[in-house]
C-alpha cells in the first residue's frame, strides 16, 4: 500500500511539473502575426484612390451637383480631413448613416481602399489661420469647439465646414436630429436646435474662407 501510494504521489508530482512547464512555454511563445484581414491599412495611396473612386466623381466631381431625393447639394470634399472622410465612409458602410447609394458604394471597399479614396478626394486639407471669422452666431457657439471658428476642424477626426454647401449642412444636422445619422454627441446637440438655428449655423459656415471645394479633376476610366 505504501509503495503504491508513493508511486501515485510521484505520478501526480510529475504531472504538475509537466503542466507548469507547458504553461511557461505557452506564456513565452510569441503571438502569431496578424492576418492580412486584421492588419491596419498601409499609408494612404492617392493614386490607387483615384482609380478606386471613379464612380465617386459621378457626383462629387461635378460642381453644384444635387442629390435627387430629397434635394440637396452633394458635399464638397476637396480640402476635407482624410481621417474624417474614412470615418464617414465607414458610417455609410455600417448603416450608421442612412443613404442607400453611399451604402452600396462603400460595402465592397476595404479599409485600405477607404484610406486611399479619402486621401485622393481630400487632397491637401484646409489649414486654419487661427483667427475668428466675423461675428459668431449664438447658435454656432458650441459648433466651433470641434469645427473651428473659421470652419476648419480642430482635429482630423472632425469635418471642416468652411465653404460647405449651406443646404448640405442643413441636411446633415437634420439627419443627426432625427436619427438618419447615428452619433450621440451630434444627436444631443442637433436635437435642441430649431429650424432657424440650423439655418443660421449653415449660413455662417458656408460663407467662410478658405473653403472646401469640388474635386477639380473629374475623369473617366478611359481618360487620364
Amino acid at each position: 500500500m505504501q509503495r503504491g501510494a508513493g508511486s501515485a504521489v510521484r505520478a501526480v508530482a510529475v504531472a504538475v511539473l509537466a503542466a507548469g512547464a507547458l504553461a511557461t512555454a505557452a506564456a513565452q511563445t510569441p503571438p502569431a502575426p496578424a492576418t492580412d484581414s486584421a492588419a491596419a491599412p498601409h499609408a494612404a495611396d492617392p493614386a490607387h484612390g483615384k482609380a478606386v473612386s471613379y464612380t465617386c466623381l459621378g457626383c462629387h466631381g461635378i460642381d453644384g451637383y444635387k442629390n435627387a431625393y430629397p434635394m440637396y447639394s452633394v458635399p464638397e470634399l476637396r480640402g476635407q480631413n482624410p481621417q474624417y472622410l474614412v470615418i464617414a465612409l465607414e458610417g455609410y458602410r455600417d448603416g450608421d448613416r442612412a443613404h442607400i447609394t453611399m451604402h452600396s458604394q462603400t460595402e465592397s471597399l476595404s479599409a485600405q481602399d477607404m484610406a486611399d479614396v479619402a486621401a485622393y478626394l481630400a487632397g491637401t486639407p484646409l489649414k486654419s489661420g487661427g483667427k475668428p471669422a466675423g461675428a459668431l452666431p449664438q447658435a454656432a457657439q458650441v459648433c466651433v469647439s470641434c469645427h473651428g471658428q473659421d470652419g476648419i476642424a480642430v482635429a482630423p477626426i472632425y469635418p471642416s465646414l468652411a465653404g460647405q454647401h449651406a443646404d448640405y449642412i442643413v441636411r446633415a444636422l437634420n439627419e443627426y436630429k432625427h436619427g438618419g445619422r447615428k452619433n450621440l454627441v451630434m444627436k444631443q446637440f442637433a436635437g435642441n436646435l430649431k429650424d432657424e438655428d440650423i439655418a443660421e449655423i449653415a449660413a455662417y459656415f458656408s460663407q467662410l474662407t478658405p473653403s472646401l471645394a469640388t474635386e477639380p479633376r473629374p475623369y473617366t476610366r478611359l481618360s487620364e
